[in-house]
């Protein structure tokens, strides 16, 4: 058989523990959402929603090609230089999502030659990217700018590290001061992810590296997502106008993808400006993951001090996290739910969403829930 193969490893994966499955969500659920990365509750605001269907009324249900042909609209040019003004950076170029906008980044600034040094805990997405690319990968120990600069030490040419700037599975931030420093010693680049320190991180959630003081800086480019904090979907780069003029010109997943959809960028734009006038919806995230996690640990639970909006409660095993996050559901509380392969210690956790929008019942309600499972 063809694909007789599959059968052995779907087996390996159910005595694992380890098999995933969709559940799709119906519009009105009334479970309390502490699984999603909607960090700002935004996605169903409704100047986000109108923004996306106003799009969508002007522009068409989808960008009809790629950017370079069809799918580039004003709209898709009044949101990258939005983007770009409101995190600080002199250019943006918007892809089809997060995953997209981190491909191109790596493989387009990591030619054949040069080296890409890459935290041990960076996203799938950033791994993906170094695998593309041209350049030799070396994977240096987590949040570590020491091991960043022996390993640019090592090589003799074009060079480039790239790390998240808060990290997914536990919600710790990267030191970005100390890795622009190793990068700049050796005149190497440095690429971050701020997918999930766009909107909370920053002043009035302009980012991580604004807030490291690294926005702007020539030797800096920046991706983000439209899919968190902004409530849409979709993808960023942003850097020196000279480094997206290049990615334009030699980042597959921009060339040859479609463009993003106009509802899409529509409900982005709504959103950044929404978040202008509202700059204290990223304290606020900040604030409700600083207080689950010290109502958590207080009860007695092992959980990550947050540097931003994620809260990462650690499980005893693969199935206790699988059980836990299927209790909570059960008890009306959503919870995401991270194991092996998805995290690259091994260790299981619930993994929270701080939103801005939770009230202190929802907070204490979300705790006794995920308490009284364990």
């Amino acid at each position: 058989m063809a694909f007789g193969w599959i059968d052995e490893q779907a087996e390996a994966r159910r005595r694992a523990g380890l098999v995933r499955t969709l559940r799709p969500r119906p519009a009105d659920s009334l479970l309390l959402d502490l699984a999603s990365n909607d960090y700002l509750g935004l996605a169903r605001h409704p100047e986000v929603t109108e923004g996306a269907a106003a799009a969508a009324r002007r522009w068409g249900g989808g960008a009809t090609g790629s950017r370079l042909v069809t799918g580039t609209t004003e709209l898709h040019g009044e949101l990258e230089r939005e983007l770009a003004d409101f995190c600080g950076f002199e250019s943006a170029l918007v892809l089809s999502s997060g995953y997209a906008a981190n491909l191109a980044a790596v493989t387009a600034l990591a030619p054949h030659g040069s080296l890409v040094v890459s935290d041990a805990g960076n996203h799938a997405s950033l791994i993906d990217g170094c695998r593309l690319a041209r350049g030799t990968t070396q994977v240096v120990s987590h949040v570590d700018p020491d091991a960043v600069r022996k390993a640019l030490g090592t090589h003799d040419g074009p060079a480039v590290t790239v790390s998240d700037t808060v990290f997914s599975v536990d919600g710790d931030a990267a030191p970005l001061a100390g890795l622009a420093l190793a990068c700049r010693e050796y005149g190497a680049g440095l690429i971050v992810d701020d997918a999930h320190g766009l909107g909370v991180l920053g002043h009035g959630g302009r980012g991580a590296p604004h807030a490291a003081g690294l926005a702007g800086d020539p030797d800096v480019v920046v991706t983000v997502t439209l899919s968190k904090s902004l409530g849409s979907q979709g993808g960023a780069v942003l850097g020196p106008a000279a480094v997206i003029d290049h990615l334009i010109n030699a980042a597959r997943t921009f060339i040859f993808d479609t463009g993003l959809a106009p509802a899409a960028a529509g409900a982005a734009l709504a959103a950044l400006r929404l978040l202008r006038r509202e700059p204290e919806r990223a304290a606020r995230a900040r604030d409700v993951a600083r207080a689950l996690h010290t109502r958590l640990t207080a009860e007695g639970l092992s959980a990550v001090r947050p540097d931003a909006a994620v809260v990462s409660v650690r499980a005893p095993s693969p199935e206790r996290a699988v059980r836990w996050a299927a209790d909570c559901r059960e008890a009306g509380l959503a919870v995401g739910c991270f194991r092996p392969p998805s995290v690259p210690d091994g260790v299981s956790r619930l993994r929270l969403t701080a939103r801005a929008d939770l009230t202190e019942e929802q907070i204490e309600h979300a705790v006794d829930v995920i308490s009284r499972n364990r």
